[in-house]
């Protein structure tokens, strides 16, 4: 490719990444840095790159409440690398009160009068640093009322989902950015089954337009509803930039049935021990021209390296078998032989990169089924403690899982329940669906619902809500108590009959949906009354090893009993991560749930419809394509680019839009073409002459 046609002032040159978990293990005196580092080279490419902006796809910090220090650090590069005199070369042309509204500042930042932005930052928000509280704020939020970042993609409603893009223009090229943050994949399944999310589209132009989306969703399969399927997703896209999945698969893939392309960046931090982080950590180089592409992926160098291996005792039959003798020492014998082999290839592999870590993560999974014992892993490590990052988390034994379940209710056995749990990821509300659907009918609860009370356990757990389940029981009190006195029930075999009747006509709605949500926030404005706002440097144990992440549903092996989410957080108040990390209640707060605790379970439902109300209740297209291309640059090199001085575009205007729902969409096929020589052309945007196309 000719490097003067390369960049020129028609070309968008977007750096985009996501899950940069910000903050991870800060506490941690190896890994400590990890997180801070990447951020900090991947800001420097982008301003030795020259770039644009940049489009981040969630989850910029690890936890939702950042530390200080973590706050502090963030504020610092962004103000270091993104602040600056050189031009912005584009141009906004929607409403951006409607793009950014989650801000006293609806404006994009390089466009405030009192800020000198060089490089905008655009960022939706993911499930680790998600909106919550009464004024549904995020860490985001912070950065965005500062002037340093741009949050969109933020939808307040729970029950319809709109888009709007953000319309930019450079030379030219008219580019369609749209985001979504982070919705629990439950709910967003059901909205996009039933019609409830629509993008909306320029009237005007609408085949000029390149339309990139950004979302952050489970990509991958982890229930009936647990993720979002591409083909969920509107057609008249382009590119979509898919965030929440930690394995690095950053090649744009093509996805046949609606002719967009999808590439998944990952983690730019390795923040579980399983074999989706061990991928190579790539950000990517996205320049947009008219109706073409070209993605050129850039390896990460500061990232610590990441080796895991497998190993099945039972396939060492000539070497040992359980009967030999000292099996145990022959087998440690063997994990060390591997474990040496994974330091060697380390080392081979950071000859010549200086930045890279010293110290890499190993992890070690050892199948011990068949009659193996295991060997004690604490000694073991000891060898390697100034070798690796992770000597804690070296060697993990495991068996595999039993094809005989037992499907009688009556002998369910909860230990074992717990830990297929903590495999499979479940979170904590799956924990409490699945005891009550495994219990006894006697001890099934009458007036909540196991959703209500799970997201009530929820938030109580991953954000120290100490009044949740306490607001939770209240609230569902009072409105069975309106609704018993509006039926005229008097009799107590008819007030338990009505009960259950009204407690049944809710599940699985949106009445249900809203009015847990209302209890929350009615627990999260009597903590602000109080002024118990919460730390914002949290004590986080720095015992916490391996926080399992990464989704590896094709792995032989599963994954680490720790859980499989996205990191150490869990999911936040909506409950997608696979880790937790447990901050503890002050004493006060645990006094007062277990004192309300004991005082609901001594009142039955017909003292509870006697007694009175002590708490008011708060209210709570059709699209055709011209020839469009798509080159993709799947080379690791670095490409030196030349600063540019051209003024930039101040000017703003308004424009219109149409809906366009999904599952109402038809679409001419598009023609692509790749690229991934490194011959050099006139014309980087240049295809074959003829495309393939192809119909849906």
């Amino acid at each position: 490719m000719s490097l003067d046609n390369l960049d020129d002032e028609d070309t968008f040159k977007i750096l985009i990444a996501t899950d940069v978990h910000l903050g991870y293990l800060e506490k941690d005196a190896i890994r400590g840095n990890d997180s801070y580092n990447t951020l900090k080279e991947i800001l420097e490419c982008a301003k030795n790159n020259q770039v644009d902006f940049i489009l981040l796809g969630g989850d910029l910090f690890h936890e939702n409440k950042p530390s200080r220090r973590c706050l502090h650090t963030c504020i610092t590069m962004f103000r270091q690398y993104c602040m600056g005199d050189a031009p912005v070369k584009f141009n906004i042309l929607s409403d951006q009160k409607v793009n950014f509204n989650t801000t006293q500042f609806p404006w994009v930042n390089y466009q405030d009068g009192n800020l000198n932005i060089s490089i905008p930052v655009f960022s939706i928000h993911g499930n680790h640093d998600d909106p919550t509280g009464s004024e549904g704020l995020c860490a985001l939020d912070l950065l965005s009322a500062s002037g340093l970042v741009n949050h969109f993609g933020h939808s307040h409603s729970v029950e319809r989902v709109e888009i709007s893009p953000i319309l930019l223009q450079k030379g030219s090229t008219k580019l369609a950015l749209y985001g979504l943050g982070s919705i629990p994949d439950e709910r967003l399944y059901r909205m996009f089954v039933n019609n409830q999310v629509t993008m909306l589209r320029p009237r005007e132009d609408q085949d000029d337009w390149f339309n990139l989306f950004t979302i952050h969703q489970n990509r991958s399969k982890h229930g009936p509803t647990n993720y979002i399927p591409e083909q969920f997703l509107d057609e008249f896209l382009d590119l979509v930039v898919w965030g929440h999945e930690h394995e690095c698969l950053i090649t744009p893939t093509r996805n046949e049935q609606q002719l967009f392309y999808v590439t998944q960046p990952g983690s730019s931090v390795a923040t579980s021990l399983s074999p989706g982080e061990a991928t190579k950590k790539h950000i990517g180089l996205l320049r947009v021209k008219g109706r073409k592409m070209n993605l050129q992926k850039i390896p990460l160098k500061t990232v610590r390296q990441f080796f895991i291996q497998d190993v099945v005792l039972a396939e060492y039959e000539d070497r040992f078998t359980p009967d030999t003798p000292q099996v145990t020492k022959k087998v440690e014998d063997l994990c060390y032989a591997k474990v040496t082999e994974m330091l060697e290839e380390s080392e081979r592999e950071r000859l010549g990169c200086p930045l890279t870590p010293e110290k890499p993560l190993i992890r070690l999974r050892v199948d011990y089924s068949g009659g193996f014992e295991t060997f004690n892993t604490a000694r073991f490590s000891q060898k390697f403690v100034d070798q690796v990052a992770n000597p804690k988390d070296l060697i993990h034994f495991l068996r595999r899982r039993e094809q005989k379940e037992n499907k009688d209710e009556d002998n369910v056995d909860y230990s074992k329940l717990v830990k297929t749990t903590a495999v499979e990821g479940l979170r904590v509300e799956d924990l409490v669906k699945q005891y009550f659907e495994a219990a006894e009918q006697k001890v099934q609860l009458s007036l909540l619902t196991e959703q209500g009370m799970g997201k009530a356990i929820q938030e109580f757990v991953d954000k120290d809500e100490k009044d949740a389940i306490e607001e939770l029981i209240t609230y569902q009190l009072e409105k069975t108590q309106r609704h018993l006195q509006a039926r005229g029930v008097t009799t107590e075999q008819d007030i338990d009959a009505e009960v259950q009747r009204f407690r049944d006509s809710k599940k699985n709605t949106t009445e249900e949906e809203n009015e847990i949500k209302e209890a929350i926030n009615r627990a999260k404005a009597h903590r602000l009354e109080r002024g118990d706002d919460g730390p914002v440097d949290q004590d986080i144990s720095e015992d916490l090893a391996d926080v399992a992440m990464d989704s590896d549903d094709d792995s032989a092996f599963p994954a680490p009993t720790r859980g499989r989410g996205r990191g150490g957080r869990g999911r936040g108040s909506r409950g997608r991560g696979r880790g937790t990390v447990v901050s503890e209640p002050k004493p006060a707060g645990r006094g007062r749930t277990q004192k309300l605790s004991a005082t609901i379970q001594s009142k039955s439902i017909m003292q509870a419809f006697q007694a009175s109300s002590q708490r008011a209740s708060r209210t709570g297209a059709t699209k055709s394509y011209t020839a469009d291309e798509v080159i993709i640059d799947d080379s690791d090199e670095d490409i030196p680019i030349g600063k540019t001085t051209q003024p930039p575009w101040r000017p703003t205007s308004s424009s219109s839009f149409t809906k366009y729902s999904s599952h109402s969409q038809s679409q001419s096929s598009k023609g692509v073409a790749f690229d991934d020589s490194d011959d050099d052309e006139d014309n980087p945007f240049k295809g074959h002459t003829s495309h393939s196309r192809r119909k849906p």
